[in-house]
């Protein structure tokens, strides 16, 4: 027992001081760091950084460019669009009502996830549509600005499908030998068995801390949905304890960059730095990732406040959003991995699929 213990000790923390090897081109950092921080520059420029903000997050939608041919590159650049845009407006429209809200939410995540298999959505999967929904439906309320809102995000997405489309035609023409095939599918009654558990800890997840009545409730649901994005049992405890870790660093990181009296331009600039940074390192290091995606998305979601409120109550509030969320992720995944239960779900699902074909 000793040595079995002894052993995985010493394999985690070789994982942990280890950099993965990786086949991914520096253009993919460079491409994401452009479509989300040209859009907020554009947004200080003009005075309306509030409008930059969101038009930023619809530039995300990069990051689900795949590397396979130019036709599935286009068909998985529109179905992501139309994602992202349905994702936004459906959380502004529930936020009304925070009840109503985690309900949606729960909803929401399980359509996304089922939806996203189904289509072979490679990674990171459902991961930013439901993050884009559960922003938006932690924002105020305002009937008239929904359409507005709306609006600002199409447009960052456009802006990326514009480059992808540039990109996808320079890589389909000079690197043909580096185009992957698509990813192999899961069977139906694991991805509704996934589905099902992902959109009930979604959903408690914004509940939980509206009920607590935190600040930002958004953080919680995003850290829990983070975690569940581990492939296994072992890999979701790897991921929380490496998110931990490396959100801990990250936000004594955010608690400097914020003694520095950072002035607008200076924290938009920060962001398309460390978006780059962050594409650069999420595919070799998930902890060492962690420690820059922090203060990114601090300054993303906090840019209105970062030059009002205390520093000191925004990295505590932070990271107590984090560890709940965390310790919410960390059930859901391991729910969502146990081999038992997994076998247990699809053994019903299938019982529950001859059952409805008998009575037809």
């Amino acid at each position: 027992m000793a040595d079995t213990l002894n052993n995985i000790i010493k394999r985690e923390l070789k994982l942990l001081f280890q950099l993965k090897k990786t086949e991914r081109l520096w253009h993919v950092p460079v491409l994401a760091s452009l479509c989300v921080g040209l859009p907020l520059l554009a947004g200080y420029l003009l005075g309306h950084l509030e409008y930059g903000i969101v038009s930023c997050l619809g530039g995300l939608v990069i990051l689900y460019l795949p590397p396979t041919n130019f036709r599935h590159r286009r068909s998985t650049m529109l179905f992501s669009s139309l994602g992202f845009i349905l994702s936004y407006s459906l959380g502004l429209v529930f936020s009304f009502n925070p009840i109503l809200s985690s309900i949606m939410m729960a909803v929401f995540a399980f359509f996304v996830n089922w939806v996203t298999n189904i289509f072979k959505l490679g990674p990171p999967g459902n991961f930013f549509f439901i993050m884009i929904a559960a922003m938006a439906s932690c924002q105020p309320f305002d009937l008239e600005a929904i359409p507005v809102k709306a609006g600002l995000l199409a447009l960052g997405v456009l802006f990326a499908c514009a480059l992808a489309l540039l990109y996808s035609l320079y890589m389909t023409a000079k690197y043909k030998d580096k185009l992957q095939s698509v990813i192999p599918g899961k069977k139906n009654t694991i991805i509704i068995a996934e589905s099902v558990t992902i959109g009930a800890f979604t959903g408690l997840s914004l509940f939980v801390p509206h009920l607590l009545d935190f600040h930002n409730p958004y953080w919680v649901p995003i850290s829990s949905l983070a975690i569940m994005q581990g492939v296994s049992l072992t890999h979701v405890w790897q991921r929380s304890f490496h998110r931990m870790l490396g959100t801990v660093v990250g936000l004594g990181l955010t608690w400097v960059l914020l003694r520095f009296d950072m002035q607008p331009l200076s924290v938009c600039v920060s962001i398309l730095i460390l978006q780059f940074i962050i594409e650069m390192l999420i595919v070799r290091h998930y902890a060492l990732a962690c420690i820059f995606i922090t203060p990114l998305t601090i300054f993303l979601a906090d840019i209105g406040s970062l030059f009002t409120v205390d520093s000191d109550l925004l990295i505590s509030a932070r990271f107590t959003d984090i560890a709940v969320g965390s310790l919410i992720g960390g059930v859901g995944g391991w729910l969502l991995h146990h081999q038992q239960l997994k076998a247990k779900a699809d053994r019903h699902m299938r019982i529950a699929k001859v059952l409805v074909r008998r009575r037809r």
